[in-house]
């Protein structure tokens, strides 16, 4: 119940936030620590971030106007890996910031980096954690994954450069790739 919640609030906000370019801006979204999100130590429940940064890539999507052409093709969107990094917990209560961000993207797939961060007693940021995913739109009609070029001209930025790759995200393809093919 908690994630309907939170995505309903997401949705109906979106309409009186401003329009996210997501090729360079970043999505911004508070939340705060629940009893729900907890788990048996009392912190966040590893879980929960995952769950936390479906809202990310939604708040992403529909921002940016790219859920119009999701709905009207009927694509779907689908992560097909992820990494997390978890570096400090967040207790109850604790009031925190979900970014998400384009980092890079392939042919058919896009990298995104989520980034959980708290502020401290002086108001410095904190990271709590960071996740790289591989994320799609699949097209169910032709069975297979749409374009990113297809997707940039939805976005209505068809002649965006490809951003370098950066080690860390060079390292989590290779590594999912290689996971792949061991399946």
């Amino acid at each position: 119940m908690n994630l309907w919640l939170r995505l309903l609030h997401l949705v109906v906000s979106a309409f009186w936030r401003p329009r996210l370019d997501p090729l360079v801006e970043v999505s911004r979204l508070s939340f705060r620590v629940w009893p729900h999100d907890l788990d048996t130590s009392l912190h966040m429940n590893n879980g929960r971030y995952w769950t936390l940064m479906d809202l990310g890539r939604a708040d992403v999507m529909i921002r940016s106007g790219l859920w119009r052409a999701v709905l009207r093709e009927k694509w779907l969107p689908v992560v097909s890996a992820g990494k997390i990094r978890f570096r400090r917990e967040l207790r109850l209560f604790r009031p925190f910031e979900l970014q998400t961000r384009l980092v890079a993207w392939t042919d058919t797939s896009i990298v995104m980096e989520h980034r959980i961060v708290s502020r401290g007693r002086e108001g410095n940021e904190i990271l709590a954690a960071i996740a790289l995913v591989r994320v799609g739109l699949y097209d169910r009609g032709a069975r297979a994954f749409v374009p990113v070029s297809r997707i940039l001209a939805e976005l209505g930025r068809p002649d965006m450069p490809r951003p370098p790759m950066t080690p860390e995200v060079a390292a989590f393809l290779a590594a999912e790739d290689a996971l792949k093919g061991a399946a």
